[in-house]
């Protein structure tokens, strides 16, 4: 008879019993976590405010570079001659156009002169090409401007892309959390309830002087410790959950369980291919070389800007009289301007200044690309130390569920005392625990792993 009630109670403790939680799962509507991604990119405004960024590069340069406008210029008042009793109108009208690329400005004027002697009023037309031949020649310092400014642009778009990356990464490791929660609690619960049943029924059997009063405080000392275990399992998976609900901008009342989140578990990686595709195709490779690349064109934006401002100007003007050019005569000029600073002290600073951040940038890099490939292989070591702690929980879950039976079977024949009973009990629950934290722990790993080579998102995906 004893031997029977401890084969029921062997096959009891190993296959649990249903809590009431569990009685309701129902009701729960289960969230996979393809579904937890996909609604959470669409209804956390997290992701919008990220990509929001994005929106003022448009204007970057169109603030940034010189303006291609038509500006029109009007100016006109009215002059009075008090000696000698006369008054007129001067007026004048210009319009101007710079063209940034190639540095020409080309500007029209017409304007009108009263004059103190009656009927000697006259009028005038003239338009000027300005085009820089040193300093910004032909448009070379806008050029430049032009292509750092667009560097910078590139480099703002791969860090959007790259701060979605992340709090996906985040995301996903919150839904992996909120499974690892969900799971020890379901092992909680039904650790729990084992052992109320447990002690149910060494209840029972002290009532029939089979068991000792001893042994009836044991197990209920070890149901207490069960149910304050449960209550802290029960305030984690509550605290995940919160997260979870606010992400998917879920009801409060909305009942949810989470799915198995298989998405890595045939995922092989592979150091010497990723690393390779990682420093050819990378996000953060690109944003290393454009800010290398942006470096070294502010040395040639600040180099140029030490050469004199020199410009050919070609005119045509003509003047005559009265308001609508009468009896005109014709010039035509042709001539350098030049302006050359000596001896140029703040645009030097700033070139050499220039050089010392370019070299910086180039020797930051060089020691970003030494600490990337230390980190993925601290995070390989640490992927293969997870993998091979997991297979050494598969194996000492079965040892220990294997030491559970046969103990079960000693107490029944009073070879073993109570106490390694509940020992070899809780070291079933204990490996339970310690798999589940392993496998979970793995696929964050290869989270981190994939945003770290930047494969996690691409930006197509968010565009």
């Amino acid at each position: 008879m004893i031997k029977i009630f401890f084969a029921a109670l062997f096959i009891f403790l190993n296959c649990g019993i249903l809590s009431a939680k569990e009685a309701l799962k129902e009701s729960a509507r289960v969230l996979t976590i393809e579904e937890f991604i996909k609604t959470a990119a669409l209804k956390d405004t997290k992701f919008e405010e990220i990509l929001i960024d994005e929106m003022t590069l448009q204007y970057k340069k169109g603030l940034g570079l010189p303006a291609s406008d038509i500006v029109l210029s009007v100016k006109s008042q009215y002059e009075f001659f008090l000696n000698q009793d006369e008054s007129g109108v001067a007026a004048t009208a210009e319009l101007s156009k710079l063209f940034p690329f190639t540095g020409t400005d080309i500007s029209a004027q017409y304007k009108t002169v009263p004059s103190a002697v009656p009927g000697s009023d006259s009028s005038a037309m003239a338009l000027l090409i300005s085009q820089p031949i040193a300093k910004n020649a032909f448009g070379k310092a806008t050029r430049l401007k032009d292509k750092i400014i667009g560097a910078g642009i590139d480099v703002i778009k791969y860090q959007v892309t790259e701060a979605y990356e992340d709090y996906l990464a985040n995301i996903i490791t919150a839904y992996f959390n909120w499974y690892l929660a969900y799971e020890n609690l379901k092992i909680g619960e039904s650790s729990y309830n084992q052992n109320l049943e447990l002690l149910k029924n060494i209840r029972n059997r002290s009532k029939n002087n089979i068991a000792l009063p001893i042994d009836v405080n044991k197990i209920n000392i070890q149901v207490l410790v069960k149910k304050e275990n449960l209550i802290t399992l029960r305030e984690k998976y509550d605290n995940t959950l919160i997260f979870i609900k606010q992400a998917i901008r879920a009801g409060d009342d909305e009942a949810l369980e989470p799915a198995d989140p298989l998405m890595y578990d045939n995922r092989k990686i592979s150091f010497d291919e990723d690393y390779k595709n990682f420093t050819q195709n990378s996000r953060t490779y690109r944003i290393l070389n454009l800010l290398e690349e942006k470096s070294a064109l502010k040395v040639s934006e600040d180099a140029d800007a030490l050469l004199p401002s020199t410009n050919l100007l070609l005119s045509y003007g003509m003047t005559g009289d009265d308001t609508g050019i009468k009896n005109p005569e014709d010039t035509l000029f042709a001539g350098v301007e030049l302006i050359w600073p000596f001896p140029n002290q703040a645009n030097r600073a700033g070139l050499e200044t220039s050089k010392i951040a370019s070299q910086k940038t180039r020797l930051s890099n060089a020691n970003k690309y030494i600490q990337l490939r230390t980190d993925l292989k601290a995070l390989l070591i640490q992927i293969a130390k997870e993998q091979k702690l997991i297979a050494i929980a598969d194996e000492k879950i079965n040892i220990a569920n294997s030491i559970l039976k046969d103990e079960t079977v000693n107490y029944s024949y009073g070879k073993v005392s109570l106490n390694d009973f509940i020992d070899a009990s809780n070291r079933v629950d204990e490996n339970k625990f310690n798999k589940i934290l392993r496998s979970v722990q793995l696929k964050i790993l290869m989270t981190e792993w994939f945003r770290m080579t930047d494969r996690l998102i691409s930006a197509k995906d968010i565009r």
